[in-house]
């Protein structure tokens, strides 16, 4: 089974509210395997619309990163970050080893 991976772009409104948010968020996403690969840092925005912040997780799987988005202990989080930012949020399943190899070559 693939991982998965949540991507996330952020503009923070709110700083004291968003660290609530984040802090629980943080406890959220380990619980359900989640290992962050990118928080903040610098970003060169290419194309479509930038947010200075910028976060990166994997999961074991698709459902581990829907079902932590989905939980309970996630959506108390959300509820710090729903008007102290605005956000885009993705969960995108992983290609898995075979298919990366086949598409080396392949454009999209």
């Amino acid at each position: 089974m693939p991982c998965a991976y949540w991507i996330a772009h952020v503009t923070v409104t709110d700083e004291a509210a968003y660290m609530k948010y984040a802090a629980l968020a943080t406890r959220a996403i380990i619980a359900h395997g989640g290992t962050f690969l990118v928080r903040g840092g610098q970003a060169i925005q290419k194309e479509g619309r930038a947010h200075p912040r910028n976060v990166v997780a994997r999961f074991p799987s698709l459902a581990a990163a829907n079902a932590c988005y989905e939980s309970t202990a996630y959506q108390e989080a959300l509820s710090h970050a729903r008007g102290a930012s605005q956000r885009d949020l993705v969960l995108v399943e992983a290609m898995d080893e075979a298919s990366v190899a086949g598409r080396a070559a392949t454009p999209d």
